[in-house]
């Protein structure tokens, strides 16, 4: 198996496609974890429980989202020192990845314990649902510093262009999850702390056998735990980069906290629908961001190499791959929408609900496709700022000021959903016109 992708040379299309393939696929294995909880507890625990578990994750994503900025910020480091070919630049930032790691890990773990109580209730979370998303919530953050840190191993792997070996990884903890969630939920009767704790479990896997492969790896990427500690100033220089999408991502997962709150204002069977249905978006928008991560990781490789105008050829390749994918993708869920939404609960109503929330965002993902892989490229040129600027405006500020208005005019369900498609026009919008009139690469440098 090849360890490293170089994508500063030959054809644009191939190594964008076959680094993306491996993503999409240990994406969606990751979105496992979530999924499988819930449709074994929404099948053999109830749609309260299905609820506490929707409303857990959007917290969640709240408080790992900083994390996830992070190890974009290492990412992009890396991966201009690997174009670059500079190995002492590739192990110095290696070990201050994992050290970052190491420590967001830690913090993010008792965070999420102390807080989880204090922000379900913030979010208005019925009565019926409260106890049990807080039991997820902390079982579940008990062991968030194994996912923190194999996300960041991922990130390092995926900066040299090796995202093959994350998935196996991927596909172990995944498959061992569905397994240990049947143990702990159907035989040992454990409910939703079941659930918790077998993504726990599934996490520290994936987290024991990434790192075990970056220790014994003889590549300029390999992991000396000796080593691991913050190197001049590269901490500073990769959450100068990282920090922007990390506000992005705790913003507008702020937002959903606000779409997750306004939906809760209908009552458990609304929110065991609107959670069922996320977790479909949630497999239908990480082949999205794979296509999104090729491309910075391809930008950042030609960046540091000096190639700017192959930058500019995958830009157009990436985001064409991310609209044709969105498309296909939203017309098969429409297709099939009751019985998508019916393999998480055969409660009719709940179904209901979740086929009705459907048709809000299937028919314009395309969107999203274009505004995600677009900020894609412009992050491996290290413009995150100017990312992070088009996404707050777009899917939180804006988002948040239209649900608002329009449930104050309109207090319905739809007012909430309308708020998902017209935020993503108004991001594409914007996304657009930055790359038409912004300074977004650099003027000079060798031409492929």
């Amino acid at each position: 198996m090849k360890k490293t992708m170089v994508m500063t040379e030959g054809s644009v299309w191939k190594p964008i496609l076959f680094f993306s393939i491996p993503l999409i696929l240990g994406n969606l294995f990751q979105q496992l974890y979530n999924t499988v909880d819930s449709i074994i507890v929404g099948n053999f625990v109830g749609s309260d429980a299905l609820a506490a578990v929707g409303s857990g994750g959007t917290l969640a994503y709240l408080l790992i989202g900083f994390c996830i900025g992070a190890s974009t910020g290492a990412g992009v480091v890396i991966a201009q020192f690997y174009g670059a070919k500079d190995k002492e630049g590739i192990r110095k930032s290696v070990h201050t990845t994992i050290a970052l790691g190491v420590i967001a890990g830690i913090i993010l773990t008792a965070a999420g314990i102390l807080l989880s109580p204090v922000l379900l209730k913030a979010m208005g979370t019925p009565k019926e649902v409260f106890d049990p998303a807080v039991d997820y919530l902390q079982v579940y953050f008990g062991g968030i510093v194994f996912s923190v840190l194999y996300n960041m191993c991922a990130g390092i792997l995926n900066a040299v262009g090796n995202s093959k070996r994350s998935l196996i990884y991927l596909m172990i903890a995944a498959v061992s999850n569905i397994f240990l969630d049947l143990f702990f939920v159907v035989v040992l009767k454990m409910g939703i702390i079941g659930a918790a704790l077998a993504t726990d479990i599934s996490q520290l896997l994936s987290c024991v056998f990434i790192l075990r492969f970056l220790v014994r790896s003889d590549a300029e990427y390999k992991v000396n735990l000796r080593e691991i500690r913050f190197y001049g100033n590269l901490p500073g220089k990769i959450l100068k980069i990282g920090f922007p999408t990390g506000i992005q991502n705790i913003v507008i997962s702020l937002s959903n906290v606000v779409v997750q709150s306004s939906v809760n204002s209908f009552g458990a069977t609304a929110m065991a629908g609107f959670a069922a249905y996320m977790k479909i978006d949630g497999f239908n928008i990480l082949p999205v961001l794979s296509f999104s991560m090729a491309a910075t990781t391809f930008a950042g490789q030609n960046i540091g190499a000096g190639h700017y105008d192959r930058v500019r050829k995958g830009l157009r390749v990436s985001v064409g791959m991310g609209v044709v994918y969105t498309v296909l993708i939203g017309g098969l869920l429409l297709l099939f929408a009751p019985q998508v939404i019916g393999v998480f609960t055969a409660n009719e109503k709940v179904v209901e609900y979740g086929v009705y929330i459907m048709k809000y965002f299937c028919p314009f993902y395309w969107m999203l496709g274009i505004l995600h892989v677009a900020a894609g490229t412009i992050r491996g040129t290290g413009k995150t700022m100017e990312a992070m600027v088009i996404f707050l405006l777009s899917l939180c500020v804006f988002r948040v000021i239209w649900i608002w208005g329009t449930m104050y005019f309109i207090r319905s369900i739809g007012s909430v959903m309308t708020g998902y498609p017209v935020s993503w026009f108004a991001g594409m919008a914007m996304m657009l016109w930055y790359l038409w009139r912004g300074k977004w690469m650099p003027f000079k440098g060798r031409q492929s």
